[in-house]
């Protein structure tokens, strides 16, 4: 039996780091973002980094269990299947990927109190998909990174 995900991400000797390459991971994919809809995402990224820049290493640390959790299935039919990597194994299942990640931020911000989060979420929420589904290589990378 493969080990489960969140013993090897969640692991407390190993958050902090999992915790930073997450948010690399964020940042990097942002910068890659180019046109209109690029620079919206940059400026309502700016913005919730404005309102407390505690707030997207909270996110990552707060969603991560959740999002542990929906990426698990994925990762134990990988390492059942193999394959090149895991970063291509997600992107050929994009669609299934990115709904069941999307599905914890959107639970998430239905509970949140800041105003300001809610109404930079809605804005860019249409075109969260698209952004997951970019991001899914070097998910698996930093998975694989970490859970190996």
């Amino acid at each position: 039996m493969v080990a489960a995900l969140n013993e090897t991400l969640l692991d407390p000797a190993r958050l902090p780091a999992v915790v930073a390459d997450v948010q690399e991971l964020i940042d990097a994919e942002v910068s890659d973002k180019s046109g209109a809809s690029g620079l919206a995402l940059k400026g309502g990224y700016g913005a919730v980094k404005k309102v407390g820049p505690g707030i997207v290493p909270d996110a990552v640390e707060g969603l991560l269990p959740s999002f542990v959790t929906r990426l698990e299935p994925f990762w134990q039919d990988y390492r059942t299947v193999g394959g090149a990597g895991f970063g291509d194994f997600l992107v050929a299942r994009g669609d299934e990927v990115a709904d069941a990640l999307l599905g914890v931020t959107d639970e998430k911000i239905e509970g949140t109190s800041k105003a300001a989060v809610k109404k930079v979420y809605s804005s860019l929420r249409p075109s969260a998909k698209k952004n997951v589904l970019e991001a899914l290589p070097r998910l698996g990378t930093l998975v694989e990174k970490h859970a190996n």
